[in-house]
């Protein structure tokens, strides 16, 4: 007996229904992550119901102790949400807007309400930030360390002799929270990472419909990827900060707004240093009388008015981030590819960074060269973004973000494929116990 084919009707149905299905099943694998057990291995400093600290608990330990205590199932449900993901990004355009906005929706808030997932960082905000106005201390002069007993500090252990490697417009911001107690900063700072991804997403919406793109599967790409939501929003990381503000500042480039461009890049800058990583190439690629002077006029102005503010706030020693970070980056994360390319290949990982360092080099020179001569300078950004991530042999999983938005509406299948391998290769990073 023949098969009757589907009908032109039946057909965008049935991807329909395979596509809410995937958003559905995306939600209900979300649910385990964003609640494991409150353990040092999930919520690094954590162990706060032992301790009658419940306020780090989130809203979500209220109903639960956790649905996941093991890390391997932990990555196993992660990488099932990737899959997922990608089916979602496959099939955003049956999904439509409307369904992907209300699924990240939902996700977003539901890691917002999470516990502090995988990452002391969050402590580390705070502790800069009280270090100014609880002790009276320059946050780039004096570590954690300084303020033992702090209710923030104590939990601080990494970065616990550092000095702050944040940019002063972040310092800054986070000031008043430090004043507010250390819970309300907590839960201020994961609710601004999930606004901030919020508005990345509506960014880059926009500008998906500006160049050609179907703003449903751009918006997935980013809003719904597993390790934006567990790692950079449950993390409560100020990367999305960082990337709103750059995405901002994009978009004003791609808009013919080159004055209000170049501000944004700085203050992204500002907030973290990895904000100025797309300037360049808008640079380059500004196109049209008198683009290019603008741009740089609105860096240059912008980059006055917040150097007078940084001196006047912290002094000199505000340079110091800088340094910081730069020593950040030669450290070595187990998951970075020249970690693992050493590790394969049995050559010393200090060679390996050189070679991925130089390689890193000739391509962004490459890259701007053709910018110059033509090609898309998003594309470009991109693709540089993906660099710095391959390259660097110091990398944690919520810096996929800088890479994500841009390939995002990059029109390079390419591109957008090599980000997705990066996010299969980084859901391992940062979860404790597992080695491949």
């Amino acid at each position: 007996m023949e098969e009757t084919p589907a009908s032109p009707a039946t057909a965008p149905a049935r991807r329909r229904l395979v596509a809410r299905l995937a958003a559905i099943a995306l939600v209900a694998v979300s649910l385990p992550l964003a609640t494991p057990s409150i353990d040092p291995g999930f919520v690094p400093g954590g162990g706060f119901r032992g301790e009658g600290d419940g306020w780090a608990d989130g809203v979500l330990g209220l109903f639960s102790d956790g649905y996941v205590s093991r890390p391997m199932v932990y990555l196993c449900l992660l990488w099932l949400a990737i899959a997922i993901w990608c089916v979602v990004v496959a099939f955003a355009r049956d999904l439509g807007l409307r369904w992907t906005a209300w699924t990240a929706g939902i996700l977003i808030g539901l890691f917002v309400l999470a516990p502090p997932l995988l990452s002391l960082d969050l402590f580390s905000y705070i502790s800069y930030a009280r270090l100014g106005t609880e002790h009276g201390l320059n946050p780039y002069e004096y570590a954690p360390a300084a303020i033992p007993q702090d209710e923030a500090a104590a939990r601080v252990q990494d970065y616990r002799d550092a000095v702050s490697v944040y940019g002063p417009l972040f310092t800054l911001g986070t000031y008043p929270l430090g004043l507010l107690g250390v819970p309300f900063a907590l839960w201020s700072l994961k609710l601004l990472a999930g606004v901030a991804v919020a508005a990345i997403a509506a960014i880059v919406a926009r500008l998906a419909r500006l160049r050609g793109i179907e703003p449903a599967g751009a918006v997935a790409f980013v809003a719904l990827n597993p390790i934006v939501l567990v790692q950079l929003v449950g993390g409560g990381h100020n990367d999305a900060l960082t990337a709103a503000i750059a995405m901002g500042a994009m978009a004003a480039s791609l808009a013919a707004r080159p004055f209000t461009a170049g501000v944004g890049y700085v203050l992204a800058a500002a907030t973290k240093v990895s904000g100025a990583m797309y300037a360049p190439f808008a640079i380059v690629g500004a196109r049209g009388p008198g683009q290019r002077g603008r741009l740089i006029g609105g860096i240059v102005a912008a980059a006055v008015l917040v150097g007078a503010v940084s001196l006047a706030a912290f002094g000199s020693s505000v340079t110091e981030a800088l340094s910081v970070a730069g020593g950040n980056h030669g450290q070595i994360s187990r998951y970075s590819v020249p970690s693992v390319l050493a590790r394969g290949s049995g050559i010393d990982i200090d060679v390996v960074r050189a070679v991925a360092i130089v390689a890193f080099g000739i391509g962004v020179a490459w890259l701007l060269v053709a910018v110059a001569r033509g090609f898309d300078w998003v594309r470009a950004a991109g693709w540089a973004a993906l660099g710095v991530l391959v390259a660097s042999a110091y990398i944690v999983p919520w810096y996929l973000i800088w890479v994500l938005p841009v390939a995002a509406i990059s029109r390079d299948r390419v591109l957008i494929g090599a980000t997705i391998l990066m996010t299969v290769f980084q859901a391992v990073n940062g979860i404790s116990g597992i080695s491949l």
